[in-house]
């Protein structure tokens, strides 16, 4: 399974949209070292899918990469249905998930006050880097190892 960069997006101070930028180094056990989200914790770095995105436009959403505060908006794959501990390769940096959706931090968002739902809670997913290295916009994402339970 194989799929692309469409965007990489980052904020500068927590609370802020997040915005692309092209390209940024992901550093192991911290994530991308220019987000103001980066840590030593097992939510690092953010990916949703560009089949995401277009459900939220088919409801109405003007919505764009960034826009979910994903770090990494993937199209060609759907990295919902990745399962836990499945390694993938974005660019030069190998990633493993960890998490799949999140609680809401936010009810009153401005994408689900406009449409009534927000699919990052749902279809997000989180991941730890393993190896550092460049991801950029055009590369490949690469399902290295899908974890089976």
């Amino acid at each position: 399974m194989n799929g692309e960069v469409l965007a990489v997006n980052i904020s500068e101070k927590r609370g802020e949209k997040k915005h692309d930028i092209g390209e940024a180094y992901l550093q192991a056990d911290l994530g991308i070292e220019v987000d103001a989200h980066k840590g030593s914790w097992h939510r690092q770095v953010s990916l949703l899918s560009l089949s995401s995105f277009e459900k939220m436009r088919a409801l109405g959403a003007d919505v764009y990469y960034g826009d979910f505060a994903e770090n990494i908006s993937i199209g060609g794959l759907d990295v919902v249905t990745l399962p836990v501990g499945t390694r993938i390769r974005l660019g030069e940096a190998l990633l493993e998930v960890t998490q799949i959706g999140k609680e809401c931090h936010n009810n009153a968002c401005a994408i689900k006050k406009q449409v009534g739902s927000c699919i990052m809670p749902v279809e997000g997913i989180f991941c730890r880097v393993l190896e550092s290295g460049y991801v950029r916009t055009g590369d490949q994402v690469k399902v290295e190892d899908e974890f089976v339970v």
